[in-house]
């Protein structure tokens, strides 16, 4: 085949009433002071576990000091925008999804001070950066929830679902299948079950609440006071339920999508929303609105299929997808991935698919994670330097925005004996020393890549900087190439077969 693009609340109280002036519409350019738009949907996203990526203190924790001493070398690797992880308290039973306080900074990362020079520095090189929102559930060591379960009759009751029964909404699929068997989970003070679409320490904020909306938009007034860019929005299909239905992509939620983005407009023009909806393009499509919901979305089923068609060397899979792709309104945008960062998620595959794709690619069963495939890039790949290549070209060239994932532009290895998402979130590899450059402690929150094959004596950035062919020496060109000719993020796209 040939590729080708053608055609040109609780919330504490804050100070609000002075927006940060950095806003990408407004930051300046490191080079020449000029004012420059965040024009995002050229941009080259690069997605952190900031806890795993660079430690300045010793704790054996990444934290915001340590990911701003490596600003320089994202910038030199052509990064526009910075999509960071959860960084809010957090009990961390999923990785940090789990918030506790939405408002304040988990002790791992620094300090508020911390954060507010991270993004200065970040904006002083020409860099954006987005957290996670996560508006659909908390945990349940969420002050909300314990004065729920603590006094139903307190306002706090309400900003959760409740049901007498377990078999209300039982239209709606079980997410997680692998670790939960129903939505619904028994809380013995209340006597009453609560409504979670993912793990049972998550339980869903109620919406229908318009104490919880609003709740939820001054938690995003506040962060992007702070300066932030924008937010990827997580797990948006499942702020509403309605019986009768399966939970998902309800008119409802598109209301509150619309305000959410009103208010950014209004009062924060020039920031972004990027929904994080795993579903079929056409459904997605609605997430869009008129232009008026998010700016961008992540594009899930191309990413499988991407694998499938490489591995039966037949690309009719890709070809299908592409084609049940939808125009978007003109000021949106497709974000494409070669994994949902941690994982290759077969969500959005037919069974055979996925039963093929396990097979292929995670015989075995470790390799697995719910619906899907816990591995790097390079492991999935066999360490195919061509494979890997190939990969990162469509990634580039496909219609949309490209997000890496931090250390694949390295090929780094993973280790799926670790727990859950920690296999794929091994410390960052800078140097072939202790830990990999990543800590001087002899206690890193999760050990680094050790083996032969991928572990940081045999893989780093220290070393791949220094061999002109190296993968990060051509993902850097690609990355620069691909700047040069904007029709590969705005143009029409044709699929050519030969």
């Amino acid at each position: 085949p040939i590729w080708r693009s053608f055609g040109i609340g609780s919330t504490r109280s804050w100070n609000k009433s002075k927006p940060n002036s950095t806003s990408p519409l407004v930051s300046r350019s490191p080079t020449t002071g000029a004012k420059t738009p965040f024009r995002y949907k050229d941009a080259c996203f690069y997605e952190i576990s900031a806890r795993t990526y660079a430690d300045s203190n010793g704790d054996g924790r990444g934290d915001f000091v340590g990911l701003t001493s490596r600003l320089d070398y994202l910038r030199d690797l052509g990064v526009d925008c910075l999509w960071l992880l959860p960084i809010y308290a957090s009990p961390l039973r999923d990785d940090g999804y789990d918030v506790s306080d939405y408002l304040t900074i988990h002790p791992d990362f620094g300090t508020t001070r911390d954060m507010e020079e991270l993004i200065a520095q970040a904006h002083a090189r020409g860099i954006r950066i987005i957290f996670d929102l996560i508006p659909d559930h908390t945990s349940n060591e969420h002050p909300w929830f314990k004065a729920a379960t603590k006094d139903p009759t307190s306002k706090y009751f309400n900003y959760y679902v409740w049901s007498d029964t377990a078999n209300k909404y039982n239209k709606a699929r079980i997410i997680f299948l692998d670790c939960e068997t129903s939505n619904w989970e028994y809380d013995p003070d209340v006597q009453q079950y609560y409504w979670h679409r993912f793990f049972k320490s998550q339980p869903n904020l109620n919406f229908q609440n318009p104490d919880v909306q609003e709740e939820i938009l001054e938690i995003m007034r506040y962060w992007m006071s702070k300066g932030i860019d924008g937010f990827r929005v997580d797990a948006v299909p499942y702020l509403y339920q309605r019986e009768g239905t399966d939970c998902e992509n309800l008119p409802e939620t598109h209301t509150f999508l619309k305000r959410l983005r009103h208010v950014v407009d209004s009062e924060f023009p020039g920031r972004i929303l990027l929904a994080e909806a795993n579903q079929w393009p056409q459904q997605l499509l609605e997430y869009f609105g008129n232009g008026d919901e998010f700016h961008m979305a992540f594009h899930f089923p191309i990413m499988p299929r991407i694998y499938i068609s490489l591995r039966k060397e037949n690309v009719s899979s890709l070809v299908w997808v592409m084609n049940h792709t939808p125009p978007i309104p003109p000021t949106c945008q497709w974000c494409m991935f070669l994994r949902n960062h941690d994982e290759l998620t077969l969500e959005m595959v037919t069974e055979e698919e996925r039963q093929y794709m396990w097979h292929e690619y995670a015989p075995d069963r470790m390799a697995r994670l719910n619906l899907g495939i816990r591995r790097r890039l390079a492991p999935l790949l066999g360490n195919d330097q061509r494979r890997i290549r190939l990969c990162h070209a469509l990634l580039f060239t496909l219609p949309g925005a490209p997000i890496l994932y931090y250390g694949d532009e390295i090929g780094m290895g993973d280790n799926v004996s670790l727990k859950d998402r920690d296999g794929c979130r091994t410390p960052m590899q800078w140097t072939s020393r202790k830990n990999g450059g990543f800590t001087s402690s002899d206690t890193p929150i999760v050990p680094p890549v050790s083996d032969p094959v991928f572990g940081y004596h045999s893989v780093s950035v220290e070393q791949q900087q220094r061999q002109p062919s190296s993968l990060l020496n051509w993902v850097r060109h690609a990355i620069r190439k691909r700047r040069q000719y904007p029709v590969l993020a705005r143009g029409l796209f044709e699929m050519v077969l030969t």
